[in-house]
């Protein structure tokens, strides 16, 4: 089987464990969630791999913030990291000639969307009772977590 037909079996995908590194929300005593005008988000997502282990690291963070209608300001940070086990790793992250992994069979994808969605949850349930309250992450294509590479 050639790496471009390689498919994707994501019951071979799993989650082996998760940690909320970074979990900070700051705001003014006299922010108001129910005049907030708006917010700006933005994130970032990191793959690392052991090959030999067959384990994948995702790094995922973001920053929200907003503002209400008198001009008091709210931020959040958060860094969320996962650790997957997949099982036939070998066939789906190849290291090429120049040392770099390429990936196959819409693995950066599905490891994105997992990230993604689940960090939508966790996220869903830390900023209750914060000034984010009622805050969710969109809704994006996970392609554009792979184009958003945390910047150290």
């Amino acid at each position: 089987m050639s790496a471009n037909n390689v498919v994707l079996q994501p019951e071979k995908i799993h989650i082996v464990d998760f940690r909320v590194v970074k979990n900070k929300v700051d705001s003014s005593a006299r922010f108001s969630v129910e005049k907030v005008e708006g917010h700006e988000l933005s994130f970032g997502f990191n793959l690392g791999f052991n090959l030999d282990d067959k384990l994948v690291k995702a790094e995922f963070r973001c920053e929200i913030s907003a503002r209400d209608k008198q001009a008091e300001s709210a931020e959040g940070q958060f860094y969320i990291v996962f650790i997957y086990y997949i099982e036939n790793l070998q066939e789906l992250a190849i290291l090429d000639k120049e040392n770099k992994i390429a990936l196959y069979g819409g693995l950066g994808n599905a490891l994105a969307s997992i990230t993604y969605s689940t960090s939508r949850g966790i996220l869903m349930t830390r900023l209750q009772d914060t000034a984010f309250q009622g805050f969710i992450l969109p809704v994006i294509n996970p392609n554009e977590l792979l184009d958003k590479p945390i910047l150290r």
